[in-house]
């Protein structure tokens, strides 16, 4: 079509020219997801979702391009980015004050929902028959939650106290944990299947201490550096100066960049008590990067392969929804007599599932190959239908 043109047009189309194009017209769609979430009471985050799988549905579908970036490989940078800046200031809300009074229940609250998950879970599909690969796996890959779909939707309801700080400071912690569980699972089953449960064991040890160490070396210094100067333009370049370097360095060494951002956060948080600048201006230009990450999530799946291993995405969907709700139950029970004000349902408000829970998947998949075509449509399925549906659990439960 560009060759009927006349020549003298100046028109040029490049990767660059319709990734500009295309950001500029993600943004716009956020502006009517605001419009319809306003009007509807949808959570704006589930409409974003829908936007990019529309996105995915044309591009794969209808175009026929199936394998394709929609940004040309700009897409895995603004999504780390975004998901970074969520984990720094997830990183900010544990504050020492603020874990003497929650933290002991923040901690019971994520182990009760990590292990009676995990346990249902992967129980539950040993009982049904599954692979035990598969059962540990998808066990492993269930402790994950989605830190922005949760944040943004707390944010999004405007409520404050004892719940959302629960929620936030649980979220916070949750891939932390998860990545343990993960790493400590592959290692089992390396184990168990191949004999290399020693290489991945020094893996999932270099991804969290490697994550503490980068968090800790750029966390310290900005600590003191940050907000010394005046405010405006230059608080807002440092802020994004740690952004970008805890995204390099993590994909750099390999290592966990949700873990390194929220140790970063936390050391900043605790440590410069002179300004708090820098969590605010980061909250500022925050929200674009969350378009992204929510619109390019949906359009990156693959939707030839969602309704592969349907039995198995349905039992996967309901048990890990009934881990989470039982983990949660329990873990309120125990601490009722001191928190009388916490619903007993707080586990659906930790339900969202997203790009860390993916990243397992790819692990799984490259160690487990047989079993690829397996576990990763499951999880993807469920990420997508956890995505639409979890920001509604998280506004019923703060209600």
């Amino acid at each position: 079509m560009m060759g009927s043109l006349p020549a003298w047009l100046p028109i040029e189309s490049t990767q660059a020219t319709i990734s500009i194009i295309l950001l500029g017209a993600i943004l716009s769609a956020s502006i009517f997801a605001d419009t319809i979430a306003r009007r509807t009471r949808v959570p704006r985050i589930s409409i974003l979702m829908l936007v990019g799988i529309g996105i995915a549905f044309v591009q794969q579908v209808w175009i026929g391009n199936q394998n394709g970036d929609l940004l040309g490989g700009l897409s895995e940078p603004l999504i780390q980015v975004a998901l970074v800046m969520v984990a720094f200031l997830l990183g900010s809300e544990l504050k020492l004050d603020r874990l003497r009074n929650t933290g002991p229940l923040i901690l019971i609250i994520s182990l009760f929902v990590i292990i009676g998950g995990g346990l249902v879970v992967g129980g539950g599909l040993l009982v049904l028959g599954f692979p035990l690969v598969v059962a540990v796996s998808l066990a492993a890959i269930s402790v994950a939650t989605d830190p922005a779909a949760v944040s943004e939707s707390v944010r999004e309801n405007g409520k404050s106290g004892l719940l959302p700080r629960i929620l936030l400071g649980i979220v916070a912690i949750d891939d932390g944990w998860g990545i343990v569980v993960f790493g400590l699972s592959m290692a089992v089953l390396g184990w168990l299947v191949g004999g290399d449960g020693q290489q991945a064991l020094l893996h999932a040890f270099w991804e969290m201490g490697g994550a503490i160490v980068i968090g800790t070396a750029i966390g310290l210094p900005a600590a003191w550096l940050t907000g010394r100067l005046r405010p405006g333009e230059p608080t807002q370049v440092e802020a994004i100066a740690i952004i970008l370097l805890l995204t390099g360095l993590s994909s750099l060494l390999g290592v966990s960049a949700l873990l390194a951002s929220m140790v970063a956060g936390s050391l900043v948080a605790n440590l410069s008590h002179h300004h708090t600048r820098s969590f605010r201006e980061i909250e500022h230009i925050e929200w674009p990067f969350l378009v992204f990450f929510f619109v390019l999530s949906g359009a990156s799946i693959d939707l030839y392969k969602v309704d592969d291993a349907i039995l198995l995405t349905i039992a996967y969907l309901s048990l890990r929804l009934a881990g989470r709700v039982l983990g949660g139950h329990l873990a309120v029970t125990v601490s009722r007599a001191r928190h009388e004000s916490l619903p007993r349902n707080i586990g659906l408000a930790l339900t969202p599932q997203a790009g860390v829970a993916i990243g397992m998947a790819l692990l799984a998949a490259e160690r487990f190959p047989e079993f690829s075509n397996t576990i990763l449509p499951v999880v993807v399925a469920s990420t997508i239908i956890f995505e639409l549906i979890g920001p509604v659990l998280v506004k019923r439960v703060l209600h």
